[in-house]
């Protein structure tokens, strides 16, 4: 079993309900388990700004899956959630991101291990240190890179 860290992310429908079904859906997958959940956080639009606010959340997972197949299992559960890539940063009914997998290094055409732009996104990293603080990272501990952002725009949720 490896230890992974998933990002997701809803600003359509019923966004919190989002969050609770794929993290079921991940749970689900064969020789995974959730290990953790994070607070949610309402967070402002990144890249395409006139779109409504999102709910981020993050889960750590012990998983026997490959980093692709992981990948493409949680492609699957962006699916059937109704994920649409229809525009770059746009609107969405779920984003799951692979953050990280431990011991795993990745330069895919598919697949970049560490995720390469986290450490640039407090709506990322602020549920990540809700799971892993001292988690290093390229850079710094999730807390150290944390430290350097902006967090304005980000609350988390009762």
């Amino acid at each position: 079993m490896t230890r992974a860290f998933v990002a997701l992310g809803s600003n359509l429908g019923d966004p919190q309900r989002q969050m609770d079904d794929a993290v079921s859906a991940l749970a689900r997958l064969p020789d995974t388990r959730v290990v953790k959940r994070s607070s949610l956080y309402r967070t402002q639009p990144w890249g395409v700004l006139e779109q409504p606010p999102f709910i981020n959340a993050a889960v750590e997972l012990d998983t026997g899956l490959a980093p692709l197949a992981l990948l493409d299992a949680m492609l699957e559960i962006e699916k059937a959630a109704g994920r649409v890539r229809a525009q770059r940063n746009g609107p969405r009914t779920l984003d799951l991101d692979l953050l990280h997998l431990d011991g795993v290094r990745m330069d895919d055409a598919r697949l970049t291990l560490p995720h390469p732009r986290m450490a640039e996104r407090a709506f990322v990293l602020l549920p990540l240190h809700d799971l892993a603080p001292t988690l290093a990272l390229p850079g710094g501990t999730v807390a150290q890179l944390l430290a350097r952002l902006d967090r304005g725009g980000c609350e988390r949720l009762p």
